[in-house]
């Protein structure tokens, strides 16, 4: 099947070019890029960031205003908690119970539907038995949304027509236009699922009653409610008909102003009405709110754009984008005192856009600095300037069509998606440098008469098969990816996708595409003289053209290829014809290394080009010429090799015995030898040798995953639970005046308490500070460095406006200052500037990173124990002694611990005596309705004015109930008619109660938060910490409470369960390896010779893991750049992101193998040796015969990595620990080249003395 398939594109060319222009067209319609194409209709691939790692979780949010957090627990929490967790599916019930407010997050199980859930939860909404909450209390659904939804933040700010901020504008009016006119507007937009705004004051009609008056004139509050309530009515009295004409009838009567309230009368006494202006204070006032936002030290209103579960954030951003320049001219503009015409505009201050943009934009360099190494590697080791391009050119074409597989798998683009092309580049190349190897091998084999096409076809059947085995064993070793759960599997599963379509469109161009191109190219010969001068005179034309208007570099090329071989034309020298395909490949990879240092700039834009253009060649010349070498003297040292056999197996032994010391640690691995020597008195672990290797190899510490740099951090201090709102709100705009003070910093955007939404559940005494830094260096809209004009002596020059002049051949522009080299240092500076008395440590965080904590775990940390039990005192009494503990464990920042302090809100209680109010007819309902309306007040009706809505409140005035003794002063009215006092009827008194109370599964739960310190991994901290707690309690130095438990949680969660799944799955996908390669070559001895190379690149990956940590590799300058620093060399923590970079250099490492085993079968089928020089012999011609296309493959993998290794872009952090590993086992992939010529001869001779023995039986016996 798979030969009549070569031979059927081969013989129809036709169908190949359409399928070239069909995926080509395709793909690009379909990248993620932003690629402005007018003559194809766009449909990118969905892009975001990163995936989206938050649970399937519902909300279930509940209002009860008023409320304190204990009766919101009591009567609404924890009866819809125990009625949701029988909802099918459900996984965990968290909640949370605020001040009037009630929060529940129901998480299901990952394989649930998200609107299936949505359904259940609905269906048990509306079946819940009666009595199970509060009457008039109705809960609802959250938005269809998670917290990773929140994409897009901005403000309301007045601006001239320049755009500078001009102010003139009140709270209450800003916060109107946003409830009233923007929100509803971006409400509207496709993809957005919420807008919840925050800041400002929502603005009410307020009616402050004076109890005395009230007195005075025996007005009761229940005739107030009537009047207010009756003065807001508005009806229709059909219609009448006059003249034949019809005419609508309304009665109008809707409060529109403080006038109509005061004039609305509560009773009649003596013939003369009493109005609400004589018993009462009528005024517009801010209603009473539980969050604040402040920008750069002022308080703003603003919103949080959330996008719909699903939506593709980035084209729900460009339409949110595309509704604000809609609506914008709209907004109102006022002329202030000074004259300035102050208009409303619409100002973000988070774009997740951006950080998207300048993700891909890393992946894209990344993906193009790939190609043109590769390009570069192809053309030098090949030696064959039609070969390389037609290698050359599969790279892109195969990237096009994984778009067009992610497209229809519905699988986004994103920072770890995309990776997975990245680190496919190498396999991609590696079949199409085999295939084209053999055909240049047929090809200088063929007979002169034979067919080209039958040559081609000939060497593509030869070697078709062994390359799908090859790409199988690929697909299949990442098997343990398609198989994670939960956060890893989200965040991982895309590459898995990625990876395997990008393979299957190289499968698909190398059988189908590359055969009949290069039937074309290695046909195209121009023989005619005058052919010739015209091509080479139009490439110096060209060359001309283009460098003088379009591109110098290229320009230079064309012009080079011309003059080189228009030379050829006229000059007889025979030297010159020999030098002559040397010289054009010579042009290639200089024109490419110069694009490459031009894009690449490794060393940094500080450095000049020219040290630049060095370290890129000089690192391609070190490295290639490494392989140049091994391939020179490959045959001598296989000889080598071969004559020593059990010599040169001890070295590929000993690394692997060395990655296993490396990853478990030197006590874990001889540690039988410490107990072997235990047993007969000898304690060798005291001794300085055995101490000095537990030192050097301590073992690799393990964490989940490296955290994304999203270009800003999320400060989120706390303060105390007794603060009031102006309190907080002052400490907020401290904070962030100090830390817009840093010269780094780019904006400070706080937000105290929560938005309007269910998704954000947050107590006032909780801040959350975005802070978005400078780039390094400046930079365009697209987040590409901007270069600027500098004068003779190198300093910037600057315009009238004192603006940078933009200029192309200037230099760029630093912004940070010199001791600040990373975004850790500016951290630094921030959280010296928000050392603020009364506010808490912050751990570092961005808000994405954030966003997923919480919604994984309930916490703001990365880690953290949760302390559950039955009484919040309990609870916090025993977190404040973990607290205490926690402090001391090695390998956690002390500063960074912080317990929950639940039981710290004042509480002013007012119980109420039963026996007292008795004696006047009181019912408690009847007081504490009074309770609820006097201090409270109690929303009685809506105006209507226009399209926008206010409620009306009354109340008493707020001089009759600022303080206790007032209270007590406050007048119940009886049913007899008489009022009394308060103070007669309750006891008033002070207590601590919870500001917040969360609860998991019916348990209420408190949080311990700590981080560990930077050289320290996730799971070493909580291992410490858990060891260190252990050791407390069995040394009864901390007692855990009756009824507490606590555990642990966080990315520590995460990376135990992902460790016991690739547990399992691991040895499962290695077998599956192993059985591809046994159905391949049918021997067990040959399968197993080529999965050693598997464990041989295994230790070169934990080596380099290693060496990365330790001070001493690569540290030396170039070019005053350090080399440990351009590599970003540091200790690496084995995430699940290092172990899919392992899981994908099984596959290419056993690659190697396949094609070195298959030759080997090959020759020794043909040549049948029946001595030891014989097999000898064969050995080394297969190896030899397969050498130059796997140290190319070899070559490509490790270049084609080295920029993401030096990559700082956004999306680096993550892409780097998972190149490490491959880059380092494909360096001792070199040594599997002789390991299996090695194994594979040390088996045919004892094949071969086996039958000798047995020969010499059968002669005995005959």
């Amino acid at each position: 099947m798979l030969d009549k398939i070569i031979r059927f594109f081969l013989e129809n060319k036709l169908i190949a070019v359409l399928l070239l222009l069909g995926f080509t067209a395709w793909g690009m319609a379909t990248a993620p890029f932003g690629w402005d194409i007018d003559l194809l209709p766009q449909d990118p691939v969905a892009v975001d960031a990163i995936p989206n790692l938050g649970q399937n979780q519902q909300i279930v949010y509940t209002s009860w205003p008023g409320r304190s957090p204990q009766d919101v627990e009591d009567q609404i929490t924890y009866p819809l908690t125990t009625q949701l967790l029988t909802v099918p599916g459900v996984k965990t019930v968290r909640s949370s119970s605020m001040m009037g407010t009630s929060s529940i997050y129901v998480i299901f199980e990952e394989d649930i539907d998200f609107y299936w859930s949505r359904s259940r939860i609905l269906e048990k909404l509306n079946s819940l038995p009666s009595g199970t909450l509060p009457q008039g209390v109705q809960p609802s659904l959250g938005p269809d949304a998670t917290g990773l939804g929140q994409i897009f933040w901005y403000t309301l700010e007045g601006r001239d027509s320049e755009g500078n901020a001009t102010g003139g504008w009140d709270l209450q009016e800003l916060r109107s236009i946003q409830d009233f006119y923007v929100g509803y507007g971006l409400s509207a937009v496709e993809g957005v699922a919420e807008v919840a705004p925050i800041g400002g004051y929502v603005s009410e009609y307020q009616v402050d009653v004076d109890p005395e008056k009230m007195q005075e004139y025996g007005i009761a509050m229940s005739e107030v409610f009537k009047a207010v309530k009756e003065s807001n009515a508005e009806v229709g009295a059909r219609t009448i008909e006059m003249n034949n004409v019809e005419y609508l009838v309304r009665g109008l009567g809707y409060i529109e102003n403080i006038e109509d309230l005061e004039q609305a009368v509560v009773k009649v006494v003596d013939n003369t009405p009493v109005r609400i202006s004589e018993i009462a204070n009528v005024s517009r006032g801010p209603s009473l709110r539980r969050g604040a936002l402040d920008k750069g030290g002022a308080e703003v209103v603003g919103a949080v754009v959330t996008a719909r579960e699903g939506a593709n954030p980035m084209q729900v951003i460009e339409n949110v984008k595309a509704k604000i320049k809609e609506i914008e001219p709209g907004l109102p503009s006022k002329t202030l005192d000074d004259g300035t015409e102050s208009k409303v505009s619409i100002v973000p201050f988070y774009d997740r856009s951006t950080l998207i943009q300048e993700t891909l934009g890393t992946l894209e360099e990344a993906l193009s600095l790939e190609v043109l190494i590769t390009i570069i590697v192809i053309v030098v080791m090949v030696l064959n300037l039609r070969t390389s391009i037609l290698i050359s050119a599969m790279l892109p074409v195969a990237v096009l069509m994984t778009f067009i597989a992610m497209k229809l798998a519905g699988v986004d683009a994103n920072i770890v998606s995309l990776s997975g092309i990245a680190i496919a580049i190498g396999t991609i190349v590696d079949m199409g440098i085999v295939l084209s190897e053999n055909m240049l091998q047929h090809m200088d084999r063929a007979d002169p008469d034979e067919s080209l096409l039958e040559v081609i076809y000939r060497a593509t059947s030869e070697v078709a098969h062994a390359i799908i085995t090859a790409i199988t064993m690929t697909i299949v070793s990442f098997l343990p990816v398609f198989t994670m759960v939960a956060a890893e599997g989200k965040l991982f599963r895309p590459l898995a996708f990625t990876k395997t379509f990008a393979l299957v469109a190289a499968i698909i161009i190398v059988i189908t595409l590359i055969p009949p191109f290069a039937h074309w190219f290695f046909s195209i010969k121009i023989k005619k003289r005058p052919m010739r001068i015209a091509w080479n005179g139009l490439l110096i034309v060209g060359g001309v053209f283009v460098a003088t208007s379009i591109m110098a570099w290229a320009g230079i090329v064309l012009l080079g290829f011309g003059l080189i071989n228009g030379a050829s034309l006229f000059v007889n020298d025979k030297r010159y014809q020999l030098w002559l395909p040397t010289l054009n490949m010579t042009l290639i990879v200089v024109g490419i290394a110069w694009l490459l240092t031009s894009e690449w700039l490794p060393l940094g834009p500080a450095v000049s080009f020219a040290g630049n253009f060095i370290t890129v060649a000089l690192l391609l010349t070190v490295i290639m010429g490494s392989f140049w070498l091994v391939i020179y003297y490959y045959r001598p040292i296989l000889d080598w090799c071969l004559t020593n056999k059990k010599m040169f197996l001890s070295i590929p032994t000993s690394l692997i015995v060395l990655a296993m010391v490396i990853w478990l640690g030197f006590s874990g691995v001889f540690g039988f030898v410490s107990s072997g020597f235990n047993t007969v008195g000898l304690n060798i672990e005291e001794t300085s040798a055995w101490q000095a290797a537990e030192a050097t190899f301590p073992g690799l510490g393990e964490e989940f995953m490296p955290p994304l740099d999203e270009g800003s951090f999320l400060l989120m201090p706390t303060t105390m639970p007794h603060a009031g709102i102006e309190e907080a709100k002052d400490v907020m705009q401290k904070l962030d005046m100090r830390v817009s003070s840093i010269p780094e910093v780019k904006t400070v955007v706080g937000k105290m308490g929560r938005t309007e939404s269910a998704l954000d559940p947050a107590p006032i005494s909780m801040f959350e500070n975005i802070i978005t830094y400078k780039t390094e260096y400046k930079t365009d809209e697209d987040g590409h460095r901007m270069r600027f004009r500098t004068d003779s002596e190198g300093d910037f020059v600057r315009n009238e406006n004192e603006e940078l002049i933009p200029d192309s051949d200037g230099q760029y522009y630093r912004q940070w200052r010199d001791h600040i080299e990373s975004p850790d240092d500016i951290w630094d500076e921030i959280v010296k500037a928000a050392d603020i008395p009364g506010t808490t440590s912050a751990p570092k965080l961005q808000p994405i990173q954030t966003r997923q904590i919480m919604l994984q775990s309930g916490m703001r940390a990365p880690m953290g124990i949760k302390v559950k039990g039955q009484d919040l005192q309990t609870i916090e009494d025993f977190g404040l002694r973990l607290e205490e503990q926690l402090k001391k464990v090695p390998g956690i920042k002390p500063s960074s611990v912080f317990a929950d302090r639940i039981v710290g809100k004042p509480y002013l209680e007012i119980d109420v005596k039963r026996e007292k109010i008795a004696r006047y007819g009181l019912s408690m309902r009847d007081v504490q309705h009074y309770l609820e309306v006097a201090l409270g007040g109690i929303q009685l009706t809506n105006t209507v004015e226009g399209r926008e809505r206010y409620p009306v409140r009354v109340r008493y005035a707020r001089e009759q109930r600022d303080d206790p003794e007032k209270i007590k002063r406050m007048l119940v009215p009886t049913n007899i008619g008489s009022q009394v006092p308060l103070g007669q009827l309750a006891e008033i008194r002070y207590r601590q109660g919870p500001q917040a109370i969360k609860s998991e599964d019916t348990f209420l739960v408190g949080y311990v938060i700590f981080d560990s310190i930077d050289s320290v991994a996730e799971v070493d901290a909580v291992e410490n910490a858990q060891s260190y707690l252990n050791e407390q309690i069995d040394a009864g130095n901390l007692t855990v409470p009756p009824g507490i438990s606590y555990e642990f949680a966080g990315n520590y969660e995460n990376q135990v369960r992902a460790s016991k799944r690739l547990a399992i799955i691991l040895p499962i996908a290695l077998l599956l390896i192993f059985l591809i390669i046994y159905f391949q070559f049918k021997s067990v001895p040959t399968s197993m010779m080529i999965f050693s190379s598997i464990f041989v690149a295994w230790a070169g990956g934990f080596i380099l893991v290693w060496l990365y940590g330790q001070g001493w590799f690569m540290d030396f300058n170039m070019f005053g750049t350090n080399i440990r620093e351009l590599f970003q060399m540091g200790t690496v923590n084995l995430s699940i992101a290092v172990w899919v970079g392992f899981i994908a250099l099984f596959g290419i490492a056993a690659e190697g193998g396949v094609v070195m085993a298959t030759y080997l079968d090959q020759v020794f089928d043909r040549d049948n040796p029946g001595t030891l020089q014989e097999i000898k012999s064969a050995v080394e011609e297969a190896a030899g015969r397969r050498i130059r296309p796997t140290m190319m493959t070899t070559a490509t993998t490790i270049l084609a990595l080295i920029p993401v290794l030096t990559s700082t872009g956004r999306g680096a952090d993550i892409m780097v620990p998972m190149a490490i590993p491959s880059v380092g086992g494909m360096f001792l992939q070199i040594i599997t080249l002789f390991v299996v010529p090695v194994l594979y001869a040390m088996w045919q001779e004892w094949k071969l003395k086996h039958q000798a023995e047995r020969s010499e039986v059968l002669n005995d016996n005959s």
